[in-house]
């Protein structure tokens, strides 16, 4: 199955330099998700408070991208899809479900 919310990828620049909920409560991270409609930074799923998948399911922003330093591949929450890199020449492509946490 493909993503159907690619649409939805915005030109973004990150709005913190970490889990910006995750350092008001003093709590600490696994890895980080930037918002791709947004910029919101949130923590992974891996992480005790999963704020990159709270930020899609409250607004309604689906697709994220790593976050962290030599990752660049993407990720729909809704469709639980990543998606072709950044780097890649098609940057909205499909490549498949994984394990990986989002």
């Amino acid at each position: 199955m493909a993503c159907t919310h690619t649409n939805m990828i915005q030109q973004v620049t990150p709005a913190s330099s970490g889990c910006r909920l995750c350092l008001e409560s003093g709590d600490t991270w696994v890895h980080l998700r930037m918002c791709l409609t947004c910029g919101t930074i949130g923590c992974c799923d891996n992480s005790k408070n999963q704020h990159a998948r709270k930020h899609a399911a409250i607004s309604g922003h689906p697709i994220v991208q790593s976050f962290e330093h030599g990752e660049d591949w993407r990720y729909c929450y809704i469709d639980d899809e990543f998606l072709a890199p950044v780097t890649d020449a098609s940057t909205t492509g499909s490549v498949g479900s994984t394990d990986r946490a989002a």
